[in-house]
């Protein structure tokens, strides 16, 4: 396994906590193009779970659900900490928002507030040592 994360992954993770979803995937689809190790599902994954916010954002709610659901396939064999990211963390957010769009909890909202979306935890590279 990869022993630190990509730049652009690092980059996805500030956009994600920045919650600029749009330019998370961006950076995260290059980390996971450019990498072979079972870690691109790991980016694949984020990747997804961002794409899913943004949808959120967008009132597409069932687009939303897909890719909340499909994330937690990519995401299903990290647990823990992976690389310095709290994947623990990361799964819980994203399931209590899939249970919100289950419910309906969105369709109700006029304005969808970006702190709904938590901010996913995690090291840089530096450290990682």
């Amino acid at each position: 396994m990869t022993e630190k994360l990509h730049p652009k992954a690092i980059k996805g993770i500030i956009f994600f906590n920045q919650k600029k979803f749009f330019e998370a995937h961006e950076e995260l689809e290059i980390a996971w193009r450019d990498e072979t190790s079972q870690i691109r599902d790991l980016y694949r994954g984020i990747l997804q779970v961002g794409v899913a916010y943004y949808h959120i954002r967008r009132r597409n709610f069932s687009g939303a659900k897909k890719l909340l659901l499909r994330s937690e396939k990519w995401l299903k064999p990290f647990s823990g900490r992976v690389l310095g990211i709290n994947i623990k963390k990361l799964k819980s957010d994203s399931i209590k928002i899939l249970s919100k769009l289950e419910n309906g909890y969105f369709e109700n909202l006029t304005f969808i507030e970006d702190e709904i979306f938590s901010e996913m935890e995690f090291k840089s590279n530096q450290d990682q040592k």
